[in-house]
């Protein structure tokens, strides 16, 4: 736990809090306007949302080397979050010019 200084565990803590709030009010938007393209989204962030946790797991056992795998996981979600939130960003995109040319 003394990996990161008090400041830092605020700010990752905080961060992990408003993606989780983030992916929370995205699928309400969902369900509130009926466009359920932008349930992907919501999905598309869960990849983001491991990546963070992981790297929280890491530092609260202070990086301790047998956990290095960790590290292996969050950059490997950090790709898969990226690559999912541009699909999700792609179809909300074409869904919206779909309905605009009908």
């Amino acid at each position: 736990m003394h990996a990161l200084s008090i400041p830092t565990w605020i700010i990752h803590v905080s961060s992990v809090v408003e993606w989780i709030a983030a992916i929370w009010l995205i699928w309400t938007y969902s369900e509130v306007t009926g466009d359920r393209t932008w349930r992907s989204l919501s999905w598309a962030m869960l990849p983001a949302l491991v990546s963070a946790m992981c790297a929280c797991t890491w530092h609260f056992f202070d990086n301790l080397p047998r956990l290095e795998w960790l590290v292996t996981v969050q950059a490997s979600m950090t790709v898969v979050g990226n690559i999912t939130l541009c699909l999700a960003a792609w179809w909300i995109w074409r869904s919206s010019h779909s309905v605009e040319n009908q």
